[in-house]
């Protein structure tokens, strides 16, 4: 696996993040449970949504590619096929298998829901668990509930569920499944997690109705073929702002970017650090919390004197995955930054807290872990090294941001990972700091 040198640059210029992966997975998912030929454009190609479009496809969804546009060819609900050999391989994408999950639970087979050494260690019990009370089995191995995973779809029980843990996944699963039960399904939060799925739910037709922390679906409908356009990845799109925020003489502008009220609490958290920061959505484009639409918009990011700040606990669900560059960002703001409750950090391709406390200490950052809260003491001066991106794309990106605003030189290893999510990141930073 290759790795790549960073030099400390000054980041300037517009870029164009790729596709939302969140609501690319959805897309594909919704659209080849609907019935008739929805038309998605800029939907995302990385290889965590290329296993949500490789699982469809073998199980009899036609999905192409044309002209910057893709055709997938809906079969509703009950038009899934059992995989050849039964079996679905997921790669390294949680989404796809917690998402497919629950949709295989309405299905009339059996199938195995398999993935990569590190989804295998990724915890799906909290997904089992729901769908073991709407009377679906499913077996699996360990007692987190490690793939590979067997669902023996049936008839799912309509279920009033309170998530212990904020998960969009989970959430997400839960109502796919609901789509398939006789009476309404609803799942209530104690903190609102992303809701692409229930906006996109809504645009498909289906009866879903939110009402405060609780989404509630009447199953036994049908959904209707779509078009629609995939908005860019505000959590691909914070990397490049941040960085904007800790490299001297730095502005970024990232332009059609997703701006859903659930998605953009980093805009607000770097706001509170004092980053000068400004974001607008398009006329057109202002969706509020009963749209099915997606907001976007564009921000723009200037070099910054950022101050500390505490993230608690109820915050984490809306950050998770801008947690990591945020650290890096931590390093060089004034005072003791503290993320409180960061433990869903642990469970995902790697336990990201080690990782990035690991490589930042290693450059120089006085940062330390107790138990599943990060302490950040700054500004720190980092110094160039060899950090490790353990294999994680998030890591991956944040060492190369630490990396632009250090002293000397930084190697991070084993960038591939970075495929995951955003293939072109590298080529980016390269344009935005020549």
């Amino acid at each position: 696996m290759p790795n790549i040198t960073i030099e400390p640059k000054r980041l300037r210029g517009i870029v164009t993040p790729p596709p939302d992966k969140s609501i690319s997975h959805r897309a594909i998912i919704i659209g080849s449970l609907a019935q008739g030929q929805s038309r998605l454009r800029n939907l995302s190609f990385c290889k965590d949504c290329l296993c949500t479009i490789e699982a469809f496809r073998s199980m009899g969804i036609t999905i192409t590619k044309k002209k910057g546009l893709c055709y997938v060819q809906g079969k509703g609900l009950m038009g899934l096929r059992r995989p050849k050999k039964g079996e679905l391989y997921l790669g390294n994408s949680g989404t796809s298998m917690r998402l497919i999950l629950g949709i295989l639970a309405g299905q009339r087979f059996s199938c195995v829901l398999s993935g990569d050494a590190s989804l295998s260690r990724r915890p799906m019990k909290r997904v089992i668990l729901p769908l073991s009370l709407m009377g679906i089995k499913v077996a699996a191995g360990g007692k987190q509930g490690f793939a590979p995973l067997t669902i023996r779809g049936g008839r799912p029980s309509p279920l009033r569920y309170k998530t212990p843990v904020a998960s969009a996944q989970v959430k997400s699963a839960v109502l796919l499944s609901g789509l398939y039960a006789e009476g309404t399904t609803t799942v209530r939060e104690a903190v609102k997690s992303r809701d692409h799925t229930e906006r996109m739910l809504k645009r498909f037709g289906a009866d879903i109705f939110v009402e405060g922390l609780s989404v509630s679906i009447k199953g036994r409908g049908s959904l209707v073929a779509q078009e629609m356009e995939v908005p860019g990845d505000i959590s691909a799109a914070s990397f490049f702002l941040v960085g904007a925020c800790i490299c001297r003489n730095s502005q970024v502008t990232v332009q059609s970017v997703g701006l859903n009220p659930t998605r953009i609490a980093i805009l607000g958290i770097l706001q509170k650090m004092g980053a000068r920061l400004s974001w607008r959505c398009g006329v057109a484009q202002k969706a509020g919390e009963d749209s099915y639409d997606e907001a976007r918009g564009e921000v723009t990011a200037h070099y910054s004197e950022l101050q500390a700040v505490t993230i608690r606990p109820e915050q984490i669900p809306s950050l998770i995955d801008e947690l990591p560059v945020l650290m890096v960002a931590a390093t060089q703001s004034e005072g003791e930054t503290v993320i409180e409750g960061a433990g869903e950090l642990r469970v995902k391709e790697t336990d990201r807290v080690k990782s990035m406390v690991s490589n930042l200490a290693r450059m120089g950052a006085d940062i330390e872990s107790k138990k599943n809260d990060v302490i950040i003491r700054g500004p720190c001066r980092l110094t160039g090294s060899t950090v490790d991106s353990f294999n994680d794309h998030r890591t991956a990106m944040s060492m190369a941001i630490a990396g632009l605003a250090a002293r000397g030189r930084t190697c991070i290893k084993d960038i591939d990972c970075v495929n995951v999510s955003f293939p072109g990141f590298f080529k980016e930073l390269l344009r935005l700091s020549s």
